[in-house]
């Protein structure tokens, strides 16, 4: 679970988050991050990342044929509407895929942290962002099993990513 379990999504406030995570500061080694009393994921910062959730769906415990068919259209069209925003902000996304016969993600950071926390979905990568130090941004849609929750999920590097 993370931190927008609940909430609704809403593509301006996902925009302001990435925006305001493409200034943070990005220490290493590895650590996740979580609500102080809940104890949910809020982010997890690394040597030169930050990856964090935008939004959440319900748990799909319980949801089978036409209800998961629609959870999963509307997860897929926050995506789309994050992108087609972001596309206008930065110009075209390349997609990168972590999984499938094309993708061959390194095992460094960030994309260990990445398969760990199951944010295995293809990004669609912007950068460098124009700013005061180079960036690159990252968002992706991911499901980690059955009746889990579909996560919508930021990364923010201050270096290219790029497969092996």
């Amino acid at each position: 679970m993370t931190a927008r379990a609940g909430e609704p999504y809403d593509t301006r406030r996902a925009v302001s988050a990435i925006e305001s995570a493409l200034t943070a500061p990005l220490p290493g080694p590895a650590a996740d991050e979580g609500e102080p009393v809940t104890g949910e994921w809020t982010a997890t910062r690394g040597e030169g990342f930050l990856l964090f959730p935008l939004w959440e769906s319900e748990p799909l415990t319980g949801v089978y044929e036409r209800a998961w068919t629609d959870a999963e259209t509307a997860a897929e069209a926050n995506l789309t509407a994050l992108v087609t925003e972001l596309d206008t902000r930065w110009g075209p996304h390349r997609t990168l895929p972590l999984l499938g016969p094309e993708a061959r993600p390194p095992g460094a950071e960030p994309f260990r942290t990445l398969l760990a926390k199951d944010c295995n979905g293809d990004l669609a990568l912007w950068g460098p962002l124009p700013g005061p130090a180079p960036r690159w941004a990252a968002v992706s849609l991911n499901h980690c099993d059955g009746d889990a929750p579909l996560t919508l999920t930021a990364l923010v590097t201050d270096h290219p990513l790029e497969t092996v």
